[in-house]
């Protein structure tokens, strides 16, 4: 399952189609078969994590996509994810940034609340503990323009009560953007978060 920010919160089948050619790079995917007829309708962050997930396992993976926007606590993808992670194991693919005020072009109070947020975000992540993810202040969040708040707060809703082993892979903030990587493992499920 993909798990990453949207306009709205919905599902999608495995053979929604996303692109990046509006970003200048001419790759057309789908989030878990091989071919798909119909207009790309992906938001940015499932297709970046079903192009990932293709170069590293193939296009044929079954996977689901779930876009997180604001209305999500109480959506039909909620429901649907929530009763998926109920039912059986699972292993999540969870897309967001960070925060993007770490930049010569950001004041030193927005510098400053940014380091504050993502160590913030690093000890939720290190925690294991998806009540910590939930928990995280999206308004905070929002002040330093960090989109992956509403992605974790899913993931975390969805993975509480179950503590998990962390690896924390990743912790850099190239071009003034953070970005972590972390997989988290328990007996019966895998999780990871690429922002």
């Amino acid at each position: 399952m993909l798990v990453g920010g949207g306009p709205v919160s919905r599902s999608y089948t495995p053979i929604a189609r996303g692109t990046m050619a509006g970003y200048g790079v001419p790759i057309d995917v789908t989030l878990g078969a091989a071919t798909a007829a119909g207009a790309p309708e992906l938001p940015l962050s499932l297709t970046v994590g079903a192009w990932l997930t293709r170069d590293t396992l193939g296009p044929r993976t079954a996977a689901m996509g779930y876009s997180v926007g604001s209305d999500f606590a109480s959506s039909g993808a909620a429901v649907e994810l929530r009763g998926l992670a109920a039912s059986r194991p699972l292993a999540l693919v969870v897309l967001g940034d960070a925060s993007a005020c770490l930049d010569s072009n950001s004041s030193p109070r927005e510098g400053e609340l940014a380091a504050g947020f993502d160590a913030a975000v690093a000890k939720a992540l290190l925690s294991g503990d998806g009540a910590e993810l939930a928990a995280l202040d999206q308004g905070m969040g929002a002040a330093v323009l960090a989109a992956g708040v509403p992605s974790w707060q899913a993931a975390g809703t969805v993975l509480s009560g179950t503590p998990y082993d962390v690896e924390l892979s990743y912790d850099e903030a190239p071009y003034g953007v953070r970005y972590f990587v972390a997989t988290w493992t328990s007996g019966d499920t895998a999780w990871t978060s690429g922002d």
